[in-house]
């Protein structure tokens, strides 16, 4: 067990003093970090980190004004510049540059005016694979400034005029990939079923296999959804390398199916479906940390674990996505890992756990309390004797509870078979309805008609 003073915070206590500023630097090198990411998303972050981070605000500001000028988004960059001009007014960057603001909003509309000219001719040639490529054109433009309703509404007009199975799955990249900025998960996982749907060939389906499967799992984790998350993370084959960039990076499949694994899935689940996937384990490699993590937990390392996690929190709150969601994920983890701690022993000592689990000078008796009342933990605490104490199962009680049950479950069956049997004395029965072949649905697909074959069987 690890001392007092090494033993990991208690997420309950760091959440009450949550703050939006991190203070603390973080493991991994900017620049270095940033590469993993292409298109707006890239600038997003920059933007993010510059906001959030004291240690790397400037720097992650000032590559943010540069790369917002590299793009025609004059938001973005009013933005950025806004920010750093806050924390670092003598940067070079932190003074606005009015002419290029002006002349990339005049590019700007320049651009939408000749777009619009050439799609409303096209649609007055009736052609419809030009028409198609005018609204992705248009589509494109709009969201490159930062107008992403007009972008989504552009990209959805182009469904109407789509011809083969790659058209349907460019404008559902499309479209995903302005949805993910807008945080508008529902679309994004519309849009990946429409791409499933598409008949391709082998080679195509196991080319987007990686990108969907992210997409969807990133599209559950914002929305809270951390088994499904896992689920389909951890479903994502090998070789995503970079085309799913704009979005999400390999890296991130790595921590974010980790985390959502460890924080729903139990020892049998993270050992068979984490550790020993062959696929994931690809993805795992380049985030060892979270690796160790999930087989310190497998291994009933639970301080262990832990420590691990807490060392990479500043690094998780400097994710755009992460960060709201790191405070309930470390409380999930952190809980498993007290109930599984206790599991084995019929009392522990509050002493053990303060020891195991608490930081130096605190105690996790209210978070032990919290989680009894919550029914995470069947235990009760002695605070006479400082004990923590499972609750001795009545097996009697649990015996006339699974004869209530059988009972209540033969008084129902039996209602449902009266009630057949007067329907079908009436002659209420709705039949299936006969094939040219004199058969009817139920005997095509070899079920029966008996309502009792259909039922639940009963056993005593």
């Amino acid at each position: 067990m690890a001392a007092m003073s090494s033993a990991p915070s208690s997420p309950t206590q760091a959440r009450s003093k949550k703050s939006g500023v991190v203070l603390d630097p973080p493991k991994f090198d900017l620049e270095s970090y940033i590469q993993n990411y292409q298109g707006r998303t890239r600038l997003e972050r920059l933007i993010h980190i510059g906001v959030c981070s004291a240690f790397l605000g400037v720097d992650a500001l000032k590559l943010a004004v540069k790369e917002a000028k590299l793009g025609k988004d004059t938001k973005k960059y009013l933005e950025a510049q806004a920010h750093l001009e806050t924390v670092g007014p003598d940067e070079r960057e932190a003074i606005r540059d009015i002419p290029w603001l002006e002349s990339t909003d005049k590019r700007n509309h320049a651009e939408t005016q000749r777009l619009e000219s050439e799609l409303k001719g096209y649609k007055n040639n009736l052609i419809k694979e030009s028409i198609r490529m005018g609204n992705e054109d248009l589509g494109k433009h709009y969201q490159a400034i930062g107008e992403l309703p007009k972008a989504f509404e552009a990209y959805s007009r182009m469904r109407q005029d789509v011809v083969v199975g790659k058209h349907i799955v460019d404008v559902s990249r499309h479209l995903i990939e302005v949805a993910a900025e807008q945080r508008n998960w529902i679309a994004v996982l519309s849009n990946v079923q429409k791409i499933r749907g598409v008949a391709l060939t082998a080679d195509e389906e196991k080319a987007l296999q990686p990108y969907l499967a992210a997409c969807e799992g990133l599209a559950h984790f914002d929305s809270g959804e951390y088994a499904s998350a896992a689920h389909s993370f951890l479903q994502t084959e090998a070789g995503m390398g970079t085309t799913c960039g704009t979005i999400i990076s390999s890296n991130d499949v790595a921590v974010y199916g980790g985390l959502c694994a460890l924080a729903t899935m139990d020892r049998n689940e993270l050992q068979k479906r984490v550790l020993e996937n062959s696929n994931f384990r690809a993805y795992l490699e380049l985030e060892p940390q979270i690796r160790r993590a999930i087989a310190a937990f497998v291994n009933s390392r639970y301080t262990s674990c832990l420590e691990i996690l807490e060392g990479y929190r500043t690094d998780y709150l400097l994710d755009i996505h992460l960060q709201r969601h790191i405070d309930d994920i470390y409380q999930f983890v952190r809980s498993k890992c007290i109930v599984q701690y206790f599991i084995p022993f019929s009392f522990v000592t509050l002493d053990s756990l303060n020891k195991a689990f608490a930081p130096a000078g605190k105690t996790i008796d209210k978070e032990l309390a919290a989680m009894i009342h919550q029914g995470l933990l069947e235990a009760r605490i002695n605070t006479v004797d400082r004990l923590l104490e499972a609750v001795p199962s009545d097996s009697r009680a649990n015996l006339q509870n699974e004869a209530l049950t059988m009972a209540e479950n033969y008084e129902n069956e039996a209602r449902r078979r009266i009630l057949h049997m007067n329907i079908s004395m009436v002659d209420l029965e709705v039949k299936n309805p006969k094939r040219p072949g004199g058969m009817n649905m139920a005997q095509m697909s070899g079920a029966s008609d008996d309502f009792f074959q259909q039922g639940v069987e009963m056993r005593y």
